[in-house]
């Protein structure tokens, strides 16, 4: 599954796809044909990816609410960064997103885009009435990217939380 934007080719990645990522991440540019500069993949961020790859093994009727999409520059074909959804859709018809850039790609609108181009296609689904992100207190850049995307104030506990 790919959503294109102006800019952006945003790509779920196989569970095959998520292995590589992890393990084998030079098969994975050839077999996308890309080449990866996003976030680096350790440390936390290590852990998510592998546990998101074990959730989307589990559950394949909602793979893509379950993996990580790839945000490809379509001018050069590498990735600038990835994008997620937080699990299925809860009973609220809210689903979570969350996003990350390498650092050389920030400041440039593409986090802006791909969050506005996620949301549109989780709104086309009946079961979804609203997306949800949460920040960390602090993070003005991923605010301002919520903000820009029309996301408002929703909740507040350890981080705050956002709705649109």
């Amino acid at each position: 599954m790919t959503i294109e934007t102006e800019r952006l080719q945003i790509t779920a990645l196989t569970t095959h796809q998520l292995t590589l990522w992890t393990d084998d991440i030079k098969t994975l540019e050839k077999e996308l044909n890309c080449t990866y500069a996003g976030q680096p993949i350790e440390g936390f961020f290590l852990n998510i990816v592998k546990k998101i790859t074990e959730m989307a093994k589990n559950d394949e009727s909602n793979y893509l609410f379950r993996t990580f999409w790839f945000i490809i520059r379509k001018s050069d074909r590498t990735v600038v960064g990835s994008t997620s959804f937080k699990g299925i859709p809860n009973d609220l018809q809210e689903v979570g997103i969350g996003y990350g850039l390498g650092k050389v790609f920030e400041g440039k609108g593409y986090m802006t885009e791909t969050v506005k181009a996620m949301c549109n296609w989780a709104k086309e689904h009946d079961n979804i009435s609203y997306v949800i992100a949460e920040t960390e207190p602090g993070n003005v850049k991923s605010e301002k990217v919520l903000n820009c995307c029309g996301f408002t104030f929703y909740k507040q506990d350890k981080n705050t939380w956002w709705r649109v």
